[in-house]
């Protein structure tokens, strides 16, 4: 079948090539002819092209669609351009204008309504079109574990948009391939080691005591005692300080433009995600991408602002940690024998652990809270165990470990509501998946929010809070070892799936040990993805202080 495309696609500019070759040797042509060739030479070549374009809008998704029809897998119908995107659209736009019961946590209708449609009516494979890009649907754990633990590169991450790119940084860990990932992964590694994640949690506990007294002082404040505080946006601030001073040296109130200009991007990200995407149209001056030129200058200007600061503190010999995870960029972009790193692969890496090392831990504490408000019942046994192995104290990495309790909490608020909706791969030559033969250039959807709420892995209770289901680890929580893939597997696993861990559990323990929460009455339960899971409304939750 590649066959049959490559032949489709590519005969005629072939011809257009043989027919250059033979003109650059037939020279005795007279130059009268000259014009007439030119223009000969020109209508194959447009023909060419129209070939290629039929190819992809007509051909393509005729032909896909027939090779999967032919193993029983069907799908909504390719429309021309937009594939299924305004099914989608429409489906998303109602979605968005329902709120679902608080204690309910089947929020697939609301967060993926497209897959929950398709997957009732055409199975739980099933394949669709993201414009005019093949996607298949899988939400089987073993074949997801066959795509992620993939290590020739069979299955690669696909090609993002622009916008997506200026976000997360295209040169950055999340979205490169190849040697290049090798590379970066190789330096990186060592930022994230138990001996450096122990250091780290100090600076995570000191970050949070300081967030943490601003909140006592607005409920002591308060008359009753008792205040309403906004989780979410609080939450995003406190670990973007977090990142900022573990992993650059920085804090919250240097990287403010950054944060800023990227929670800027993100909304435009999230609101063109569904939009046809033109090559080429991220160079026009549109308004929408001269607002995300100013945006990306000005995160680059503030990065490159740590990064020269950090290096005149080198410079004159100051005290600054050479050992972070900007201090390990700098040493390779300067070291002799060793892979290096140029100062544009430094900025764009540092833009995606800005982003990446706040908004996915922000989301999981927020929900974290969310469900802990819902149940006072577990938010008390978290108590007793963080007064029972920290006492009062500020808890350091050992003790951290010792909490079982919390642990599960954490992993059960992932399974429910993990920041990360679904992950992508993209067959890079002809695949067997299963009994399923994918062709080259198919885009693999794994919707992590369908797998994490299969009830022939998780049991009937699959919708309920329930951490007990992780009193004997992840790998036996379910039917399935693989069945929670809030981190991902394999060798594109998160690097900072062990940061994240201890970041939640460090801000949880504090949390609890300090005060005690319920949620508002004002609350609206509306998750939302904006490429990470988002409480919609915000999260407010009345806090009380337990010792004043």
């Amino acid at each position: 079948m590649d066959k049959i495309f490559y032949i489709y696609s590519h005969s005629g500019l072939n011809i257009f090539l043989h027919f250059n070759l033979a003109i650059t040797h037939l020279s005795f042509i007279p130059m009268d002819y000259l014009p007439a060739i030119g223009i000969i030479a020109s209508i194959i070549f447009l023909i060419s092209k129209i070939l290629q374009i039929c190819r992809i809008l007509l051909w393509r998704p005729y032909a896909l669609t027939k090779h999967f029809k032919k193993q029983g897998i069907v799908g909504p119908p390719c429309s021309i351009l937009y594939g299924s995107l305004h099914e989608v659209k429409k489906l998303n736009m109602a979605a968005r204008q329902t709120v679902l019961d608080t204690n309910s946590h089947d929020i697939t209708p609301r967060i993926v309504p497209h897959y929950h449609k398709w997957s009732s009516l055409y199975g739980e494979t099933f394949l669709y079109w993201f414009g005019m890009q093949p996607r298949i649907c899988i939400s089987d754990p073993e074949l997801a574990k066959q795509i992620l633990s993939n290590k020739f590169g069979f299955y690669v991450k696909p090609s993002s948009r622009p916008s997506v790119q200026t976000l997360v940084g295209n040169k950055g860990l999340v979205l490169i391939s190849g040697l290049d990932w090798v590379k970066h992964r190789r330096i990186i590694n060592p930022a994230f080691s138990l001996d450096k994640l122990k250091v780290m949690v100090k600076r995570m506990t000191a970050c949070t005591i300081s967030k943490l007294d601003e909140w006592k002082n607005q409920v002591v404040a308060a008359e009753d005692h008792c205040h309403s505080i906004e989780m979410n946006g609080e939450f995003k601030e406190l670990t973007a300080d977090i990142i900022a001073h573990t992993a650059f040296g920085s804090s919250y109130a240097q990287g403010l433009e950054v944060f800023e200009a990227q929670q800027e991007l993100q909304k435009y990200c999230a609101a063109t995600h569904t939009d046809i995407f033109i090559p080429g149209s991220q160079y026009l001056p549109t308004p929408l991408n001269l607002q995300i030129w100013k945006l990306d200058k000005k995160v680059k200007t503030s990065l490159k602002s740590i990064i020269e600061s950090r290096l005149n503190s080198k410079a004159t010999g100051s005290s600054c940690e050479v050992d972070d995870l900007l201090g390990l960029m700098l040493e390779a972009s300067e070291s002799d024998g060793k892979p290096k790193l140029n100062v544009n692969e430094i900025i764009e890496e540092c833009k995606t652990f800005f982003f990446a090392g706040h908004e996915t831990s922000s989301n999981l504490l927020t929900w974290t809270v969310f469900l802990l408000s819902l149940h006072p019942e577990w938010q008390e046994k978290l108590r007793q165990e963080v007064l029972k192995e920290c006492g009062m104290g500020i808890p350091d990495a050992d003790m951290l470990t010792k909490l079982k309790l919390v642990n599960m909490v954490l992993l059960e608020a992932l399974r429910l509501y993990g920041p990360v909706i679904e992950l992508f791969r993209q067959a890079t030559r002809d695949m067997k998946l299963g009994d399923v033969m994918i062709p080259k250039g198919t885009c693999i959807s794994i919707p992590l929010v369908k797998i994490h709420r299969r009830k022939e892995y998780w049991g009937e209770d699959v919708n309920k809070f329930n951490p007990m289901r992780f009193i004997n680890g992840i790998s036996k929580a379910a039917k399935h070892p693989n069945a929670l893939l809030a981190f991902s597997l394999g060798p594109r696993a998160c690097i900072g799936q062990n940061f994240a861990m201890l970041e939640a559990k460090s801000v949880i323990v504090l949390i609890l040990q300090r005060f005690s929460f319920c949620l508002s009455p004002e609350y609206k339960h509306a998750p939302v993805e904006l490429l990470t899971l988002h409480p919609q409304h915000g999260l407010p939750i009345i806090v009380k202080p337990l010792h004043l």
